[in-house]
């Protein structure tokens, strides 16, 4: 099968729809994402992790970080992808890469030319470790698994996903539990898990809610928790930067969070004694209601865990949900398989999984 590769110039502005007049870049961005998106329900099952092209544009155009988009056309057309971005800037080590090619074109040698390239031009820009994600669904029937080295986890030892992984080289390091809520939760169960949460935390902590912007006095406290995101989550043999934040890129990000159809919810905890915000979550709600919601980051200070602040400011976000956006199918979450208390957070308010996702590194 004859392709072509070409890497992606990106536009500065994009409906989720043709129209009239359009450049070629917002043409090749929105197939792109179309590729990115089949891919995914292919190994789900389902079109929940989906995005449009309008809500995913801002991360692109988003000065802190690094992003390249390269595909592959067969006849004109983008049957595959590939990305390699770098979230921490361009003096960390690892860049993370990504590659998608659509299930009727693969076993052409699409993917291997991706992977190629996209290594090739990461390297080229001064990385030297190369890290990403594989997707597969809750295997049907019980199947040959590789364990992840953390001792927590597993993926599909025969999967498509896994043996390109290996095939190139790189080693599992971690596996991610993908979660699903339906929604409507149940609101007796979220009343009685946030009494339970607030009596625990104490007279020590409240909960703040938010929808949208960041208000300007927990700018820098949510600055310091965005730094901590790589940094107090599990990563296990990952390489992972400490990104810098400040009030000033958080006012960029919600500017950005702004140009997106998406809403976002946040729930933060805050230190009463202190006056600081030491726990926060969020979730990025589609304007389809009939699209799923996406959890965001989630995480609570090292300093201040053992109070049940996980359980609070997710309860109390999931409240602010059905308040505020009432009639979403579902909420999707991502984590890591040896981050027990937050599994353990969200089995008890009922998701469950639906797959995983094996993080892959490879030093070049």
């Amino acid at each position: 099968m004859r392709f072509e590769l070409d890497e992606l110039t990106i536009p500065t502005s994009i409906t989720d729809d043709p129209v009239d007049g359009e450049n070629i870049a917002e043409t090749s961005f929105r197939e792109a994402t179309a590729v990115r998106n089949a891919v995914e329900a292919a190994e789900t099952g389902s079109y929940e992790l989906a995005f449009a092209s309008s809500e995913l544009l801002p991360k692109w155009l988003d000065p802190y970080t690094t992003r390249r988009l390269l595909v592959a056309r067969v006849d004109g057309h983008i049957v595959g992808r590939a990305v390699y971005e770098t979230i921490a800037g361009d003096t960390a080590p690892e860049a993370w890469v990504s590659v998608d090619v659509l299930e009727d074109y693969r076993r052409n040698g699409i993917g291997r030319a991706l992977v190629e390239r996209i290594e090739e031009m990461a390297r080229t820009a001064g990385f030297h470790v190369m890290q990403g994600y594989q997707l597969t669904r809750v295997p049907a029937t019980p199947v040959e698994t590789l364990p992840s080295p953390t001792g927590f986890g597993a993926v599909p030892l025969q999967s498509a996903g896994t043996q390109f992984a290996l095939t190139r080289g790189y080693q599992l390091e971690q596996v991610e539990r993908f979660s699903r809520l339906a929604l409507p939760a149940d609101p007796a169960l979220l009343a009685a898990e946030l009494a339970s949460a607030r009596e625990y935390a104490g007279a020590d902590y409240r909960v703040i809610t938010w929808v949208g912007r960041t208000p300007e006095a927990w700018l820098d406290d949510i600055a310091l928790m965005a730094g901590r995101m790589n940094t107090d989550a599990p990563s296990a043999g990952l390489d992972v930067t400490e990104e810098k934040w400040d009030a000033d890129r958080v006012r960029a990000e919600d500017d950005r969070a702004e140009a997106s159809p998406r809403t976002l919810l946040t729930a933060a905890a805050e230190h009463v004694p202190s006056g600081r915000l030491v726990a926060f979550t969020e979730l990025s709600v589609p304007g389809d209601p009939s699209r799923s919601v996406a959890q965001e980051d989630t995480l609570v200070l090292r300093e201040h865990r053992g109070h049940r602040l996980g359980m609070l400011v997710k309860v109390a976000n999931l409240q602010q949900l059905e308040n505020t956006h009432p009639g979403y199918p579902s909420v999707t979450t991502f984590n890591a398989e040896e981050n027990r208390h937050m599994l353990s957070v969200n089995e008890a308010l009922g998701f469950i999984a639906v797959g995983y996702e094996g993080a892959w590194r490879k030093a070049v």
